[in-house]
């Protein structure tokens, strides 16, 4: 474990309204510090130390990010400094205290385990990390600019757009196909090696810090003013290899889009991964404690998060795995893909939250309640402001706040850009659940 028994420097954080591990950042229910877990990945030990952390300087209340990041709210006033120190004790922080913007790098929860991944992302993965963490002139991307590494595991979020991406071809020796601003399901760019992943990381990184400057902080930003194939060019300039087309008949393909829940098999004998969401992706300090001793008892002491606001504990026997979530249930997370709440995504809401204009997190419970009387379980994100916090992707239907209690009704559609065709321009809670029973319900061809 790295020494971090010396006092944590408060100017080391640059300013921004992202929260950080080392930057605590205020709301209106206290504040926010955001951890990065690599690959998602909590050890039990872990887990409990945010747990008593949070009750101690904190309110207790943990959220879980579309990142596979988890969030400590309202701690409080006088009590930054303690919770810091007590995170960085638990090794949960960056292993340069200037690289915690930095490390948004994500993997499937499923990494190294799933049966149907092309290759284990945890070693390229690690290497990146290290280059995001010990190369100083890297420090300076925004704290949202983001990777994603993708395996070509069954069980992967492929709809948040990411500045970079990567994601494995089939065949051998082994290569991966990349692309900018977007997901790997998109036409990649080209292909590499593995082994020369980190090499076209970092000098793309670099070329993105020359040619952005201070104007542009995101990938896609940048490719408003330059081209695909110009940046490619000069990209290619700076490597010592070729970068070659990606096959033509390669396409990724979509994974589900409902969210992790349930039994899964994993690649290795007699093991499965049991997965699990939370409600409106809020746990409190009790029951990471609680995951953190069935992780102990059934797995390997370990948790994944997941990108859909959830948790996966892997290597179960496969003996224990229908016990395990019938406790995950009894914790009071989500196992069943017929409860509404796991198709819901919400924000925080007015009642946390300054630029909010509805309490999205109330509401969406309120609604949830409403779909329970039909047979409808459309997806739905609800949104207090235009900013999209909660969800990385656009949702099949997104209900954005226009005021409190009253929402726009949004349905994705190929043609429409942000969330989607507007449907309606001003719902209370009780109409759009009327209206998505009308539409949505099971058998229904709007569905």
């Amino acid at each position: 474990m790295r020494d971090h028994s010396t006092t944590v420097d408060p100017s080391l954080p640059r300013p921004s309204a992202c929260p950080g591990l080392l930057r605590i950042v205020q709301a209106l229910d206290g504040g926010i510090c955001r951890v990065k877990l690599a690959g998602g990945v909590l050890s039990s030990n872990q887990a409990r130390a945010i747990a008593e952390a949070a009750k101690r300087c904190a309110s207790g209340v943990l959220e879980l990010t579309n990142r596979s990041n988890l969030q400590i709210r309202g701690v409080l006033p006088g009590q930054q400094a303690e919770l810091i120190e007590r995170l960085l004790a638990a090794d949960l922080g960056p292993s340069n205290p200037a690289a915690d913007d930095v490390r948004n790098l994500l993997l499937s929860p499923a990494a190294g385990l799933d049966p149907q991944a092309l290759l284990d992302t945890r070693p390229l993965a690690a290497a990146l990390l290290e280059l995001l963490q010990n190369t100083p002139a890297l420090h300076g991307l925004s704290a949202k600019f983001a990777l994603q590494l993708d395996g070509g595991e069954a069980l992967a979020m492929l709809e948040h757009p990411h500045d970079i991406w990567l994601s494995a071809l089939p065949g051998t020796p082994a290569r991966l196909a990349f692309g900018l601003a977007g997901c790997p399901t998109d036409t990649p760019l080209g292909a590499i090696r593995v082994e020369q992943a980190a090499e076209l990381i970092e000098q793309l990184l670099m070329l993105f810090l020359k040619l952005a400057g201070s104007a542009h902080s995101r990938m896609r930003q940048l490719l408003s003013v330059i081209s695909h194939s110009q940046l490619l060019q000069q990209l290619q300039a700076r490597l010592p290899f070729a970068i070659q087309p990606a096959p033509l008949e390669w396409q990724r393909q979509p994974a589900s889009q409902h969210a992790a829940i349930g039994i899964y098999p994993q690649q290795q004998t007699g093991l499965c991964m049991v997965a699990a969401t939370v409600r409106l992706g809020r746990i409190d300090a009790t029951q990471l404690n609680a995951l953190a001793d069935l992780a102990e008892h059934y797995g390997d002491a370990s948790l994944r998060l997941t990108p859909w606001q959830g948790l996966l504990l892997p290597n179960i026997p496969e003996h224990s795995a229908d016990y395990l979530l019938h406790k995950l249930a009894e914790l009071g997370l989500l196992i069943d893909a017929q409860e509404p709440l796991s198709n819901l995504i919400a924000c925080t809401g007015s009642a946390a939250c300054a630029k909010g204009l509805a309490d999205s997190k109330a509401d969406a419970l309120l609604l949830a309640k409403r779909l329970r009387a039909s047979t409808a379980r459309p997806q739905v994100h609800l949104s207090a402001c235009p900013r999209s916090c909660a969800a990385a992707h656009t949702a099949p239907f997104t209900l954005l706040a226009s005021s409190a209690g009253h929402y726009q009704l949004y349905q994705r559609t190929p043609e429409a850009a942000g969330f989607g065709q507007l449907l309606a321009s001003a719902m209370t809670i009780d109409e759009a659940g009327d209206w998505f029973a009308a539409h949505c319900a099971t058998g229904n061809s709007d569905a």
